[in-house]
Parts: C-alpha cells; sequence; structure tokens
C-alpha cells in the first residue's frame, strides 16, 4: 500500500497519524523535536493530502487501519511505535487491538469512547464546523491570519486559538475540503464504538486536554476500560491538539513513552 509520506530526523522508527482533515504537516508543531531521537515517518492517510483515497472512497478505522498496516509490511516498519491524533489516534488504538502491526502507542486525544448523548454532540457540531469552515474556505487566509478571528474559528478544537500560528492553522482547516473527510466524519458520528483488548502487546499511554470540546476526557474513563492495561496523562490548558496547544508537554510524553521500550 502506498501512502505519501515523509521522513525526517535518525534513530529508531516512529509513524506519526494524523486526524480528520489533516496530512503529514499536521504534527509539523513538534516533528522536529521529535525527529532529534526518532526517525519519524509522518503519512498522509488515504483521501487525505497527497495520497488518493481508497477504492470507493472508504474512509472508515478499520479500512485505515489495512492499509496502514499494509504499508507497514511494505516498508519493513510493522512492529514501528506509533503516535496518533484524534481519528489517527483511534486508528493507533485499532492497530495496537489487532496485535502484531504496532510497537508502544501514544494517542492524542481519541475518539470511539461515547456514552450518553456525546457522539450525536460531536456529529452536530462538529458538522456544523466543517459547513462553516467550507463556506467561509475563501476567507480563510484573512479569517486565520488574525488573533481575533482565529479565536472565533477554533474554539471547539484549541484551548489557546489566538496563540497558534496562521501556518498551523490554515492548512488544517483547508483540508476539511479532502476527498476523505465526509465519509470519515460519517462513520465517527454515525459509526460504532471503538473496540478494546484485554491484553495489549505492547504499551498504551492514552492523552487527552481536559478542555477538548470534540472529544472530551470524560472518555478516557470508557477507553481505560476497554484497554485496562494503558495508562492515562490529562494536560490542563489544552484542546484536542496537545501538539498544538502544548506541544512541549506533547513532545516530553511522547518521548518519554517511546523511549522507554527502547534498548539501553
Amino acid at each position: 500500500m502506498s501512502l505519501n509520506h515523509k521522513r525526517v530526523g535518525s534513530g529508531p522508527p516512529l509513524l506519526l497519524i494524523h486526524g480528520l482533515a489533516g496530512n503529514r504537516h499536521s504534527f509539523d508543531t513538534i516533528i522536529d523535536r521529535l525527529a532529534a531521537e526518532r526517525e519519524v515517518i509522518a503519512i498522509d492517510l488515504p483521501g487525505c493530502g497527497e495520497t488518493p483515497a481508497l477504492a470507493g472512497g472508504a474512509a472508515t478505522v478499520p479500512d485505515y487501519a489495512d492499509a496502514v498496516t499494509a504499508f507497514l509490511t511494505e516498508q519493513d516498519l510493522l512492529g514501528t511505535d506509533v503516535v496518533g491524533s484524534s481519528l489517527g489516534a483511534r486508528l493507533a488504538l485499532e492497530l495496537a487491538r489487532r496485535g502484531g502491526v504496532v510497537g508502544r502507542v501514544v494517542a492524542l486525544d481519541p475518539g470511539g469512547f461515547w456514552s450518553g448523548g456525546a457522539q450525536r454532540f460531536f456529529s452536530v457540531s462538529v458538522g456544523a464546523s466543517i459547513r462553516l469552515v467550507n463556506a467561509l474556505r475563501p476567507l480563510l487566509p484573512f479569517l486565520t491570519g488574525n488573533p481575533v478571528t482565529r479565536t472565533i474559528l477554533l474554539p471547539q478544537f484549541s484551548a489557546r486559538p489566538w496563540a497558534l500560528a496562521q501556518d498551523t492553522v490554515l492548512p488544517a482547516l483547508r483540508g476539511f475540503r479532502d476527498p476523505a473527510v465526509r465519509p470519515a466524519f460519517r462513520f465517527l458520528a454515525k459509526g460504532p464504538q471503538q473496540e478494546g483488548t484485554p491484553a495489549l502487546e505492547h504499551p498504551v499511554l492514552l492523552v487527552w486536554g481536559k478542555q477538548d470540546y470534540v472529544t472530551p476526557a470524560s472518555q478516557a474513563k470508557l477507553a481505560l476500560e476497554r484497554f485496562p492495561g494503558a495508562s492515562l496523562e490529562l494536560i490542563p490548558k489544552c484542546g484536542h491538539f496537545p501538539h498544538w496547544d502544548q506541544p512541549d508537554r506533547a513532545v516530553e510524553l511522547i518521548l518519554g513513552h517511546t523511549r522507554a521500550g527502547q534498548p539501553a
């Protein structure tokens, strides 16, 4: 399976998997610091960035898990440690659940652990955000260049949108037009819950921003029940993307968790 990707750094490999509407640049806020210790492979999932969509436009977590497994096999990277964000975090957990595919996992604000009306709220609120961003697409360069309008656009996604750089935010919002966004969003909004496993092959670290209003940190309780061997870190003053809002802490957690599995 051919996935467009970039490689930077040297050392043990580390795979980065972006979220909905993201691409291989989604981790640019932290990739250089990760690359100081690791060979980082950042991918475009099918239908995102410069990777063509899967046949029939499939964009479910199981479909993506098959595609990433094929990519890792082709690249001789089976057993690689993985960091995922949002949809990519849920995908990383699915790969961990299957076993024999990835090493240690850091899942940044995954979804799929809904309770009560949380999935319905996600469907309505994120769906409205996608429609709004796409309607405002011609104005996005202006809107993301001003801290006031950037804050108005991003309160659901970031705890401190006024502090984010335009070159971080603008590509992410433009990604809402990628071919995979609609089918992937439909799966997340209407599809099944994320399955777990009672026996993890490698350690898993769940990381949640305390001010995440996309996949709230309240989901962590159910995530820990489904992945009982996992550990949890909650980050204050942080929204849905720890690598945006608290990049120093995100790097510390990622390297700390994955470094522990490397030979001395």
